[in-house]
């Protein structure tokens, strides 16, 4: 029977979609994401509804509106013949029953009025292909036509037709599969994922915004390292970021090695997981070593080096966002900061200076927090004692962070000496040498010459001009 959903308004809701079926002697049901989670046991889903019926979606959502206490707006698309509103905080989505035929081109189906069965058929999962009737003959009534239950019980990611037809159709499900298997630690079964290698080059028809979203959420995801390496094991990565599977594999020289610097990347993604929900910093964790390939050198007394792979890597950033057509504004920003400086505070873990700190400080500004996150996160050495030293040595540098920060007020400072009143102490319109006294000014306040305070950077400024040659 119908499942006792344990919040009463998705039951109400459910309630006045029977009425307004028996009013229009339409089929209905709900379908897909709901249905899945609810067994699942996820709350992730619960406020986003699919309702399929037998006929017109946008008619039966309308009358279902009309039903409600709220009156709410329904929102009409007609391109896709769907329609949605709101109830509480709940969005629910009604669609007509359809079935679908693909081009070789295009993941954009040709599509029809369908049955519920046809319907079932063309969804991407099993699992996903759960219905529950909402009519009155039947209401509560599981359909499960491809045994998704039990794929779920089993853990299973598998599709409801020949996966190598389900994936050259619409190639994005690739990238859903992998989604799913990493957010619900499922298994893809293994046609499925032979299906998914088979077809990988299809994802070339998917628009980079789409795959973009489907990576976002993996990344995401509590354990990300499960969807990179199946992205990587079916060849979907090399596609989306080849600068990943370059840091793929160890070189030997001289009988020294390096450490494999892709499956490092994924434990470190993974820590990061472990302690911040910040998407963006969880993109810094994915990139912070990408820079390591072009910079790699082997150096007979140093051994393999890979000088200012930092500020490589940040530069990077921006052809790979760019690529991906995601924002290139602060976020895109942010990650390059954290990547450019992700190996500072390691240098500082070994020589902690006032002046060193204060320079943190000013470059990592209001980001310095998730800086030392990524930091911590970056430690995977599988040697207990390195590993406690190394997260001792980072607690002595939050340490000092604090007292210089508590000190000094370094962090977004602005100097307190403007270019305005430089003009004006010496009479000077826009010239060299005002961006020379700022810069000094700076300077000795970042290396402790001098406290970040008015008078002492004014004096400073007096005797820096005297030796420019400059005048009041």
């Amino acid at each position: 029977m119908y499942p006792n959903y344990k919040e009463a308004v998705s039951a109400d809701i459910f309630n006045y979609i029977n009425k307004a079926s028996a009013a229009l002697a339409l089929e209905s049901y709900v379908i897909g994401g709901f249905v899945r989670d609810f067994f699942l046991d996820r709350k992730s889903g619960a406020k986003d509804i699919d309702i399929l019926c037998i006929g017109n979606g946008i008619a039966l959502a309308k009358k279902v509106a009309s039903l409600l206490p709220q009156k709410p707006k329904v929102q009409v698309f007609k391109t896709y013949g769907t329609a949605m509103l709101r109830f509480g905080d709940l969005e629910v989505e009604f669609v007509g029953a359809r079935k679908e035929s693909y081009s070789e081109n295009s993941r954009n189906p040709e599509v029809s009025a369908g049955t519920l069965q046809e319907d079932q058929n063309r969804r991407d999962f099993t699992i996903n292909a759960l219905a529950i009737s909402l009519n009155e003959s039947d209401f509560g009534t599981l359909l499960d036509p491809f045994d998704g239950m039990s794929d779920m019980e089993k853990g299973i990611i598998k599709t409801p037709s020949n996966p190598d037809i389900t994936y050259s159709d619409d190639p994005l499900r690739m990238m859903r599969a992998i989604r799913f298997a990493t957010q619900l630690n499922f298994t893809i079964e293994q046609n499925s994922l032979k299906a998914i290698t088979k077809n990988a080059s299809r994802l070339a028809i998917i628009t980079r915004e789409r795959i973009v979203e489907e990576l976002h959420k993996i990344l995401l995801s509590d354990k990300p390292s499960i969807g990179l390496r199946l992205l990587e094991e079916t060849n979907l990565l090399e596609q989306i970021l080849p600068e990943l599977i370059a840091l793929k594999g160890v070189e030997e020289e001289a009988g020294q090695t390096h450490k494999d610097n892709f499956y490092h990347t994924l434990e470190v993604v993974d820590n990061m997981a472990k302690v911040s929900d910040n998407l963006w910093l969880r993109w810094a964790a994915l990139l912070h070593d990408i820079g390591k390939e072009p910079t790699k050198k082997f150096d007979k007394k140093l051994g393999w080096t890979f000088h200012g792979h930092e500020f490589k890597g940040s530069k990077m950033v921006y052809k790979i966002f760019k690529r991906l057509k995601m924002p290139l504004n602060e976020k895109m920003k942010y990650v390059q900061k954290i990547v450019l400086l992700s190996s500072r505070p390691v240098v500082l873990a070994d020589a902690v200076t006032d002046s060193a700190i204060r320079r943190l400080i000013f470059d990592a500004g209001d980001d310095l927090d998730d800086l030392m996150l990524h930091c911590e996160a970056d430690i995977t050495t599988k040697n207990a004692k390195r590993f406690k030293k190394y997260h001792n040595n980072f607690k002595l540098v939050r340490q000092k962070i604090a007292e210089v920060e508590a000190r000094d007020h370094i962090r977004n400072f602005q100097p307190p000496i403007s270019g305005e009143l430089i003009m004006q102490t010496f009479n000077l319109k826009p010239c060299r040498e005002i961006g020379t006294l700022k810069e000094a000014i700076k300077e000795a306040i970042l290396e402790g010459k001098i406290k970040n305070d008015y008078d002492e950077a004014y004096q400073f400024m007096l005797d820096k001009a005297a030796s420019l040659s400059l005048k009041k």
